[in-house]
């Protein structure tokens, strides 16, 4: 497969980005840079990285990997040769190992003053804990977000890692990058993004501080409005075993989703707290009595904001979810569409994950006019790895 620039479709077209490969909110970050069709190249370790999918990877679509050696001094020259042409680096390194290993940002904006260094930590480049471990948990943790997540009242249970990860941490980075490339084309300054999944996660649960400001908010779950504390914002088992989601907040949505249930005469007054527990215990019975199936029948389109709870299998063939062709087949791979969409410039799919590190090291570098590809190769600075 041949990697040549300028092929994405997206707004980010002609935007060139060196990803220096790490795991988790960093490949999450450039994949949406890739998909919105920047021209990104993945500069990995020879062998690759702890966790990585090879063809299945999603996180690592859209843009060629390049094994090189970064223990080698030529293999730092040859990133920052790549720096000195670009408009974005992307690193996810503990603070301090870009700058021992040759390009931190000092070195980087010398190279090239309208860079945007991207920088994905977890903790953040100072503070206490910036040089320690930590994962998403650990992250959404400290910061009073994991605490208040999850409907059992003795233990927080946590989303996978999407709160901290992709919601705190690439989500965040993605907004910084774009918003110092605006910058950097007024001032003709780059610039470093700090972003850190501590401080993306905190401003991501800025509403929740809003709530806990004007007393609308108690510090414990399953007793707030949104957490599961309302019988009419929650999950309801069906006679299947299945479950629906149940958001009828608004009056009018309220009464429609009492209606359908079938239950408006006998419910009780929503807004009489010590009858809570009588309304939560008329719709868990309710919901027992029909099949999902059965219950999609009766709330699909309509305004009482019910929807199934599904899979990932059985999400692909939801009517809205295919109508909109959010999911689709790729080179093999169900996966999720570039989001969000444009009218005029639309992104599009491109290259699948590569297969292994270095899959690409010859053509991408070539593309990006790196001299004696050959060369670096030959003395191991470079690795082109032979794929079967």
């Amino acid at each position: 497969m041949t990697f040549e620039l300028g092929q994405g479709t997206g707004p980010l077209k002609g935007l060139k980005v060196v990803e220096i490969a790490g795991i988790g909110p960093g490949p999450h970050a450039c994949m949406i840079l890739a998909d919105l069709g920047a021209d990104v190249i993945r500069i990995e370790r020879p062998g690759g990285q702890m966790l990585a999918g090879g063809s299945h990877d999603l996180l690592n679509r859209g843009r060629p990997s390049v094994a090189l050696n970064l223990k080698d001094p030529d293999a730092v020259a040859t990133v920052l040769d790549l720096v000195a042409q670009a408009d974005i680096l992307v690193e996810g390194m503990r603070p301090g190992v870009a700058e021992r290993l040759g390009f931190g940002p000092e070195v980087c904006l010398e190279r090239n003053p309208k860079l945007v260094y991207g920088r994905m930590t977890g903790w953040g480049q100072d503070g206490p804990w910036a040089h320690a471990a930590g994962h998403d948990m650990n992250y959404i943790a400290i910061t009073g977000t994991l605490f208040g997540l999850g409907q059992v009242k003795d233990k927080p249970q946590f989303p996978g890692n999407l709160v901290g990860d992709f919601g705190g941490g690439s989500t965040y980075l993605v907004i910084g990058i774009l918003a110092a490339v605006l910058e950097a084309r007024l001032s003709g300054q780059g610039q470093v993004v700090d972003a850190a999944i501590v401080d993306g996660t905190a401003n991501l649960n800025a509403m929740t501080a809003a709530f806990l400001a004007g007393g609308g908010y108690k510090e414990e779950r399953a007793a707030n409005l949104l957490d599961g504390g309302a019988p009419y914002y929650d999950i309801y088992e069906t006679s299947d075993g299945h479950h629906m989601s149940v958001g009828a907040l608004e009056p009018q949505f309220y009464d429609l989703f009492l209606e359908l249930l079938g239950i408006k005469d006998v419910a009780p007054d929503r807004w009489d707290l010590e009858k809570t527990g009588e309304l939560r215990e008329l719709l868990t019975t309710t919901f027992k009595t029909r099949t999902r199936e059965e219950w999609c029948a009766i709330f699909d389109g309509t305004d009482a904001c019910v929807a199934p709870i599904l899979t990932l299998t059985e999400a692909k063939d939801h009517p809205h979810i295919k109508a909109r062709e959010i999911f689709v087949e790729h080179e093999g791979v169900l996966q999720p569409q570039p989001a969000p969409r444009f009218s005029r410039t639309a992104a599009t799919l491109s290259h699948p994950p590569a297969p292994g590190a270095g899959a690409h090291t010859r053509e991408a570098l070539s593309a990006w006019g790196v001299e004696d590809v050959d060369g670096l190769i030959a003395r191991g600075v470079a690795v082109q790895a032979e794929l079967g």
